[in-house]
């Protein structure tokens, strides 16, 4: 075991199997972690392909395990090697593991999966329990519909592993916005161990790339139209491109931030389409997409979390077009913050009917803000967050003195 010292180490996990939002999530997180604390360095567990793309501040890092992707049927397959996903599940299990016990963290905090994706983190977790190395889990405020999540998790045998794995349960959200365990029953004793942070304010990246953005000199005013990851955003692109070309007078361009994870052959069809436009622009991906926020007028986005939290962060009025299909989070999501003044929901379950979406284009500008709405501890959760690690990690230290002596 190393010898410990004032420089704390921290691991986290982050689950990737679709889209950017468990990367990015985890990212802020470990950027606002080494701010707050000289000497500390974070290692990041993941298996986002495009996780090289993104800056990290010094003492942060991360070990690229092999990426997995889920398919249709709810299936797993490799997402670049030719190998059987047992065999890939069993080469993930190990990087994580040998990771785990080399760099021997003080803390270990897991996104969103208490056993990690189809339990690659159970011999993990034993053995840092083993350690004596305190285990948080991390949720966002919105997992899924109650019901489903309930069998999901019961299936995964995810239930007992908040008993018997964690110290702590963070939700990085507000009990009065949602609570993501609602429905769940619960073993006894770990609702004790749930707490609320608030959401994860955003701030603008002061460092390394920012100004290399692709789009850091664009001056007009605009609307950015963004879907995250873009694996599961062509529905909101069509709509938002039909209102252009049925309405050319708009008042506000668009900036369509179309994803990295958008198939090609749909990102060519889109890029031609947006070619005839005169008011549209369209990129595929910008690491710096706080900028690009702080910039609009206002957003139209599927409100995954990460999103949700720049929304709040650079208080942006927003519509919110969210899906339903694999999950329900991002309805829930979008329900409750509308009801609160925070954002305005659009749905699409009637129809995209052109001429909606261009009066909910031309009506964003006018639109409340999210500071209009008085929510106490709405963007608190790093500064909770950086509170508990620091607490974590000084008794770390003092159980590790006492154990000693």
């Amino acid at each position: 075991m190393r010898k410990r010292s004032k420089n704390a180490r921290v691991l986290i996990y982050s689950h990737d199997t679709f889209g950017l939002g468990h990367l990015r999530r985890c990212r802020s997180i470990a950027q606002s972690l080494v701010e707050h604390r000289k000497g500390m360095s974070v290692l990041i567990l993941s298996g986002c392909p495009i996780i090289g793309s993104f800056d990290f501040r010094t003492r942060v890092d991360f070990v690229r395990i092999p990426g997995v992707v889920k398919l249709r049927n709810g299936e797993y397959s490799s997402l670049s090697l030719h190998l059987d996903v047992s065999e890939v599940m069993e080469l993930r299990a190990s990087i994580i593991h040998h990771t785990a016990r080399i760099f021997q963290p003080d803390l270990f905090i897991v996104d969103k999966e208490p056993l990690g994706l189809r339990g690659e983190l159970t011999e993990t977790l034993r053995m840092l329990k083993g350690m004596g190395t305190p285990l948080i889990l991390g949720l966002r405020d919105v997992m899924d519909d109650p019901w489903l999540l309930s069998r999901e998790w019961d299936r995964k045998n995810a239930i007992p592993a908040l008993r018997d794995f964690y110290d702590e349960i963070w939700v990085y959200g507000l009990p009065h916005i949602c609570d993501p365990l609602a429905g769940i029953e619960l073993p006894e004793g770990v609702a004790q161990r749930v707490s609320y942070t608030g959401y994860l304010r955003r701030h603008l990246p002061t460092y390394s790339r920012a100004a290399t953005s692709p789009m850091a000199h664009y001056d007009k005013p605009y609307i950015l139209v963004t879907t995250g990851g873009g694996g599961d955003g062509e529905q909101l692109v069509d709509w938002v491109l039909r209102a252009y070309e049925s309405d050319p007078s708009i008042p506000n361009p668009a900036l369509v931030l179309l994803g990295p994870f958008m198939s090609h052959r749909r990102r060519s069809a889109f890029q031609t389409r947006v070619g005839r436009l005169h008011n549209v622009e369209a990129i595929t991906f910008d690491a710096h997409v706080e900028h690009l926020m702080k910039k609009a007028v206002g957003i139209v986005s599927m409100g995954g979390y990460n999103t949700f939290c720049e929304i709040l962060s650079f208080d942006k009025p927003t519509v919110i077009i969210p899906r339903r299909q694999p999950r329900m989070e991002q309805f829930i999501r979008a329900s409750r913050a509308q009801k609160l003044g925070l954002v305005c929901m659009l749905s699409d379950e009637c129809g995209r009917e052109p001429a909606r979406m261009a009066q909910a284009l031309r009506d964003l500008p006018n639109q409340g803000r999210p500071s209009e709405v008085v929510v106490p501890g709405l963007l608190d959760g790093l500064e909770c967050i950086n509170r508990s690690v620091e607490d974590w990690i000084n008794y770390r230290k003092e159980t590790a003195v006492q154990f000693a002596s």
